[in-house]
């Protein structure tokens, strides 16, 4: 299906995240001539992106017409000064969504002109890749027609979820926003553990991403629930048994995990207050 807007979109912050989108936008099939990208020096990987597709990309720019949406790509401490910059530009449907993480709606709307429809998303990594998982909520100003677009947009890497509660957005960053990180500090522990068990580096680190890589890719087909999946890899008394025996052991990794949950969803409350 072929991504069309009802006017352009313009897009602020070019870099790893704001540049991801953007790639997932184009490879369905949004018209390159509708995006405007503001930007004083994206990196270069993202520059020839945009260069060999014919977009647009300025440090400052004018629109001739208003946009039908604003995606704001930049780091949260930029905010105070890039959103009031861009009220000139705003229409009276223009549709802000920013995926800056810590910034309330009520922050976001502060900066921006009264009535300005506006949704928070929080994105993960994996959306480079077109398998994120996007958490989004939205203020009462923006329509069902907005939130759809909304979800065509960020559907386009990957997952979206709707939440009606803006507090659980510490829980959610905590959870899938950090949880690539854990994932690639599983990879990084699993690797070491091989090379103490005396399995050449090289080997170990090519047998621990292989196996996350597939087991990740295992999980997201089945319909199977991670418990059930990971009991049909368990024999009883055996080799698998044992190390499960250790991580799942008291004050083990279940334990671990929601320290480390809370701990993210706490920091995360502390930088949007």
């Amino acid at each position: 299906m072929t991504l069309r807007l009802a006017g352009p979109l313009l897009l602020v912050g070019a870099g790893k995240m704001g540049g991801a989108l953007l790639a997932g936008w184009l490879r369905e099939g949004l018209d390159p001539a509708s995006v405007m990208v503001q930007d004083p020096g994206p990196p270069p990987e993202i520059a020839a992106m945009m260069a060999s597709h014919g977009v647009r990309v300025r440090p400052k720019v004018e629109m001739p017409v208003p946009p039908a949406v604003i995606v704001v790509a930049v780091k949260p401490q930029l905010l105070d000064g890039v959103l009031p910059a861009l009220a000139p530009l705003l229409g009276r449907d223009t549709l802000v969504v920013s995926i800056a993480a810590g910034r309330t709606l009520a922050n976001l709307q502060s900066l921006l002109p009264s009535g300005t429809p506006v949704v928070r998303a929080m994105p993960n990594t994996p959306a480079a890749v077109g398998q994120g998982i996007t958490a989004a909520c939205a203020n009462a100003e923006v329509t069902p027609e907005q939130a759809h677009l909304c979800d065509e947009l960020l559907e386009a890497v990957g997952e979206v979820v709707w939440i009606g509660d803006e507090h659980l957005l510490d829980a959610l960053t905590a959870v899938s926003g950090s949880g690539p990180a854990y994932v690639f500090l599983l990879a990084e522990y699993l690797e070491a553990a091989g090379v103490a068990a005396g399995l050449e580096p090289e080997l170990a680190a090519r047998l621990a991403r292989g196996t996350i890589a597939g087991a990740g890719e295992l999980l997201r087909r089945s319909e199977l629930s991670p418990a059930e999946l990971r009991k049909n890899v368990t024999s009883p008394n055996g080799v698998t048994a044992a190390a499960l025996e250790v991580l799942m052991a008291e004050d083990g990794l279940g334990d671990l995990f929601k320290k480390a949950v809370a701990a993210a969803a706490k920091r995360s409350r502390e930088l949007s207050s």
